[in-house]
């Protein structure tokens, strides 16, 4: 991958960068590690070339497959949320699709583990996590709504889709003090929810509404 085409041209520019950072301030993302994670990813090499123009827009893109590459925002309120309260090691995101959440996300943490059920998006998301030269990210072709129990139990469970009910498996694979970051419930009425494992219980904390495609089981 070109140097050109990683730091991008035109509308891809670090101005045009700057501009997204400084709207996301002011919808209230403060994390300093985050904003700059915004600023540095290129976002445009994670949609088709035809969209590299609206790249640095605040909106979610098809990605192909019936999904789309979240808006920006969604990223840094969710990475935001999930890095609240210290750092993490090791980190499931489940519902890897492009790779955009994914670079974000790998620098703020020691080891990112992520799934994928749609073996191309997978594929496609690994060559540019590569090529983006992060070697912290392990990836799987699987069912995210059984989680990683191998590599678990994690830090920190980051979801890109939505269960109408978490499944009990990501509870299970989370930390005492562990996070999951997740968006819960039907199209058009789903919430960003964080769930802290506690000793003796689970702490939930409603983030505000969102939408996601829903999560879906088995593999693509």
């Amino acid at each position: 991958m070109t140097d050109v085409r990683i730091t991008g041209i035109g509308m891809t520019s670090a101005r045009t960068r700057d501009r997204l950072v400084q709207r996301l301030r002011d919808q209230g993302i403060v994390n300093p590690a985050v904003l700059e994670r915004i600023r540095n990813v290129p976002r445009h090499i994670f949609v088709d070339e035809a969209l590299g123009s609206r790249a640095y827009e605040d909106t979610a893109l098809p990605i192909g497959f019936g999904q789309t590459i979240s808006q920006p925002y969604i990223v840094a309120r969710m990475t935001e949320a999930l890095l609240d309260g210290g750092p993490l090691a090791r980190v499931l995101e489940i519902g890897t699709g492009c790779g955009y959440q994914t670079a974000v996300l790998s620098p703020l943490v020691t080891t990112l583990f992520t799934i994928e059920r749609i073996a191309p998006l997978m594929e496609r998301a690994r060559e540019r996590i590569k090529e983006l030269g992060m070697r912290n990210v392990r990836f799987r072709h699987g069912d995210g709504s059984v989680g990683w129990k191998a590599h678990g139990p994690f830090d920190g469970i980051l979801v890109a889709a939505a269960p109408l009910t978490v499944p009990q498996a990501w509870l299970e694979q989370l930390k005492p003090g562990g996070r999951l970051i997740v968006p819960v419930g039907p199209e058009g009425e789903q919430q960003l929810v964080r769930f802290t494992q506690k000793e003796q219980r689970l702490e939930r904390q409603t983030l505000g509404p969102v939408a996601f495609v829903p999560l879906l089981g088995g593999t693509g």
